[in-house]
């Protein structure tokens, strides 16, 4: 997968980039990230990428043009048959359906809108606009991030075992059964027996049915949606 960045920032990505799953996808060939500072695009002596907003309030507006000549030239030199996706949080709320179809793409675009947001002939740009949550954040490259590394888990072999994302909370929309590992035992606490019985037809029911009893208690709203 190519996914390409366009920032006010680059120099945000770079210890999420390399660190854990994102640098060793990026080491196998399975992604290929390029960041692109919008800056770049501008052609006064300040470099400006944004500006105060027309009728007056606070804060600054991020401009059209940077924007639009960055996605003509990068989709001139690589294709135009990337998704360009902008980071608002005007946009839809990610989820797990949305990152499996977002997988399914060759190529993105991320634009991280900063500031008082973006200028709303930015939106005409893009194909669809995505937010990480119901709060507010200094800019979009934090949700560009989270982005990227969820997306980049589903890319076939990055995880190495199609396993290791099946059972995952929001898979199928239950959160995960609980986990455990070495001590059986620590201060008192017991790993469930059925866990080191070694039957695993008894632990996957188990699995199971911890899944639909901690998703009840947590987070009963994807019980309803189901």
């Amino acid at each position: 997968m190519y996914i390409d960045i366009l920032t006010l920032f680059p120099n945000m990505f770079d210890s999420v980039l390399g660190e854990s799953i994102l640098k060793r996808a990026q080491a196998k060939g399975f992604l290929k990230v390029k960041i692109h500072d919008l800056r770049d695009w501008t052609f006064d002596n300040h470099h400006s990428a944004d500006d105060k907003p027309f009728g007056g309030g606070p804060g600054m507006v991020m401009k059209v043009e940077p924007v639009y000549l960055a996605l003509k030239d990068i989709k001139s030199s690589e294709g135009s048959g990337a998704k360009v996706i902008l980071l608002t949080p005007q946009g839809i709320k990610l989820d797990q359906k949305t990152v499996k179809r977002f997988a399914k793409e060759k190529e993105l675009i991320l634009i991280c809108g900063h500031y008082e947001g973006v200028d709303e002939r930015v939106r005409s740009l893009v194909d669809e606009e995505i937010s990480v949550g119901d709060y507010i954040l200094t800019c979009g490259e934090l949700p560009a991030m989270v982005l990227i590394d969820s997306v980049t888990r589903l890319i076939p072999g990055v995880l190495g075992s199609g396993d290791s994302t099946a059972s995952e909370s929001f898979e199928n929309d239950f959160l995960e059964y609980p986990q455990y590992t070495r001590p059986a035992e620590f201060k008192g606490m017991k790993v469930p027996d059925i866990l080191l019985s070694g039957d695993h037809k008894k632990i996957d029911d188990w699995r199971a049915k911890e899944a639909v009893k901690r998703t009840r208690q947590r987070r009963p709203d994807l019980l309803r949606k189901k």
